[in-house]
């Protein structure tokens, strides 16, 4: 069982001081994992990945291989991380616990890791959320709290109006002071909540295309609409908060059935919540009809002291070349609507794994291997921006950054990002890939810069080699991405293995190559216009919340 290793190490590490409160969290958390070894051990029935006997594969790929095989750690650690801490918000305890969890994990298999800080974020965790329509009849809705949102002191109950059928800002802003003390619906209403497929699959093609067109139109109406009244989605819900509204509920449907995307609240002072279609549609139907619903909200979250943001950062040095550098990267953080699996728990168990697969059958690495699990990626690349500007050492001398981060599947794409000599190393490092594995990758040579997007993008930015392994889709932009729905039953473990063969075996190419990687850059096509596109800058992270929006 797990030991109190989260308290211990706050404890021994001033650097990294914990409230009373966020310590009594993760004491907590330590129970979750004190479970009976057995039960993290339980025995799966894996798909394994095949090698040919007669494949030329350095014989330390085919251990790699062979250890996922049989003693995959994969469930084990998606367990702890999603199922025992949870979603990963900036500024929260959750997101505290996993860079200790994942830095006293990296410990456990000898490989050095520590905590680098990158800024600070508004302190806050989220409590038990309960929607009910109280009239004209009662009923529990469906609903969460959107992150960072300001808790209710008691429930608030309130009427729930829609947004005034006006053209005009002078309109909107006469009808404004009507909102006082009512709970106002600002998204956009959906007539039909059944997903593009399943229409496609039950309609007449008639009807099909009818019912595509009126959904369009609907949606160009309403972004018009919000357009000509002269406010966005972010100075929107803070007039409506300074005009006195009670609460706002939106519902940010992907247009899969059972699917809402989380974000972050854009209030400072009242609730802003998220409700299912399905509850969404019959609120504004029946404030639409005037029959004057009432719903109580009360939201537990609480505001926390400000809180230091890091990235979990692993090293194992290297024995030729310790100056020079493979990094294996992924984003620990998630928003919070669910467990934060495909995104990005995947792509941060895929590289734990690996590490702890290099540092067992690796010992004698030429490169050092860097593994950065970033912090605040779902804000703007900030915990690898952080990386990138903080360690200018270490970027110098990357050799290679690899990124997961889109979902289950296995890795279908690599992009060379631009870079000239890209087809020379990648394909070469490819051939020390186990054919069964590396058939599924199409490959793109020399490819376009990532401009953001996710974490490789950092690197790009700055001229180091990063590649964005790319997933499989598995539904993940529609279904998980970002949403209610991103728990741990998502994740596809077979996947996630054949990925961790791929990137184990790319970083141990990566580290022997003779040769330190061709940094130049392809000549940039011209856009639309006929100018020419330009090379992502490299830019500043936001080191506290007060520079986001």
């Amino acid at each position: 069982m797990y030991k109190d290793f989260f308290l211990l190490i706050s404890l021994s590490s001033p650097q990294f001081p914990l409230s009373l409160m966020q310590s009594i969290y993760i004491m907590r958390i330590n129970r979750f994992f004190a479970v009976p070894a057995v039960m993290l051990a339980a025995q799966f029935s894996w798909a394994q990945v095949k090698v040919d006997p007669k494949e030329n594969l350095p014989p330390i790929v085919k251990s790699f291989v062979d250890e996922v095989n049989n003693n995959s750690q994969l469930e084990g650690m998606a367990y702890e991380l999603l199922d025992g801490i949870g979603p990963r918000l900036v500024g929260t305890p959750e997101m505290l616990a996993a860079n200790e969890w994942s830095a006293e994990k990296l410990r456990s298999w000898g490989i050095e890791a520590n905590l680098q800080q990158f800024g600070t974020w508004k302190g806050w965790q989220r409590g038990t959320t309960h929607v009910d329509m109280v009239f004209p009849r009662v009923k529990s809705l469906s609903a969460t709290q959107l992150a960072w949102s300001p808790a209710t002191k008691k429930a608030v109950e309130a009427e729930v109006i829609i947004l005034p059928k006006v053209s005009s800002k002078a309109e909107f802003d006469k009808w404004l002071p009507s909102v006082k003390g009512k709970i106002v619906l600002m998204a956009q209403y959906q007539k039909i909540g059944r997903s593009d497929e399943q229409i496609k699959e039950f309609a007449t093609p008639e009807l099909y295309e009818k019912l595509k067109a009126e959904k369009e139109q609907a949606t160009k109406d309403f972004v018009a609409y919000v357009k000509n009244i002269g406010y966005d989605n972010n100075t929107l819900p803070e007039a409506l908060e300074n005009a006195g509204a009670a609460g706002i509920a939106i519902s940010n449907w992907t247009g899969i059935m059972g699917a809402n995307r989380i974000f972050g609240a854009k209030t400072s002072k009242i609730p802003m919540i998220d409700i299912d279609v399905e509850d969404y549609g019959m609120l504004y139907r029946m404030a639409e009809k005037g029959a004057q619903p009432k719903i109580k909200i009360d939201a537990q979250s609480k505001v926390l002291p400000e809180a230091k943001s890091f990235n979990t950062i692993g090293m194992i040095k290297g024995k030729e070349k310790p100056d020079e550098y493979v990094i294996l990267s992924a984003h620990l953080d998630s928003w919070d609507g669910a467990q934060g699996a495909t995104d990005n728990g995947t792509g941060t168990l895929t590289m734990l794994e690996t590490m702890r697969i290099l540092k067992k059958y690796y010992p004698n690495n030429k490169r050092t291997i860097v593994i950065g699990l970033w912090g605040s990626e779902e804000q703007g690349l900030n915990g690898s921006r952080g990386f990138v500007a903080d360690n200018p050492q270490i970027i110098k001398g990357t050799q290679a950054a690899f990124n997961q981060d889109n979902g289950t599947g296995r890795v279908v794409n690599i992009s060379g990002q631009g870079f000239v000599k890209a087809y020379d190393y990648i394909g070469k490092w490819l051939d020390g890939v186990p054919k069964a594995v590396r058939t599924h990758i199409k490959t793109d040579f020399p490819g376009m810069p990532g401009g953001g997007g996710s974490d490789h993008a950092s690197f790009v930015a700055a001229g180091v080699p990063g590649f964005s392994l790319g997933s499989l889709n598995w539904g993940y932009f529609g279904y998980t991405w970002h949403t209610t729905k991103d728990t741990y039953d998502k994740i596809v473990f077979d996947e996630v293995k054949n990925n961790v063969i791929l990137t184990a075996a790319l970083a141990y190419m990566a580290s022997e190559d003779p040769e330190f990687t061709n940094r130049e850059k392809r000549v940039m096509p011209k856009d639309d216009k006929g100018n020419p596109v330009q090379w992502p800058e490299a830019k500043e992270p936001k080191r506290s919340s007060k520079d986001y929006k």
